[in-house]
């Protein structure tokens, strides 16, 4: 191996984890959007719950593409690396997913309760 094959393969491992990291402040935001939404939803405020659940979908969508990218780069070929980063970024992404459906759906019964 020369000295610059391992400057690139830092290189590409750097960008790796900038990617990956975006994925996990995107679905952090996500998620911290919904838990805003349904303490909002709590205190009656439904227009406010709702316009932070469509701030959380925004952030959701930029984690898809983050995501996306990845799975583009990777071709199926296996030439992306997992790392336990990586796991923890997509545990991030479906936590978040998750909690959207969960607060979407407390939203609607505090709406019914009001």
């Amino acid at each position: 191996m020369f000295p610059s094959d391992d400057i690139t393969e830092n290189s590409e491992l750097q960008e790796l984890e900038d990617i990956i990291m975006g994925l996990i402040i995107n679905a952090g935001q996500a998620r911290s959007l919904a838990y805003a939404a349904l303490k909002e939803a709590k205190k009656g405020n439904f227009n406010t719950a709702r316009a932070l659940m469509s701030q959380s979908q925004l952030s959701i969508n930029e984690a898809h593409l983050v995501q996306t990218k990845l799975i583009e780069d990777d071709e199926g070929t296996g030439k992306t690396k997992v790392s336990l980063i990586l796991v923890h970024a997509q545990d991030h992404l479906m936590n978040a997913m998750l909690v959207r459906e969960l607060v979407m759906e407390l939203i609607v019964l505090h709406e019914k309760i009001k």
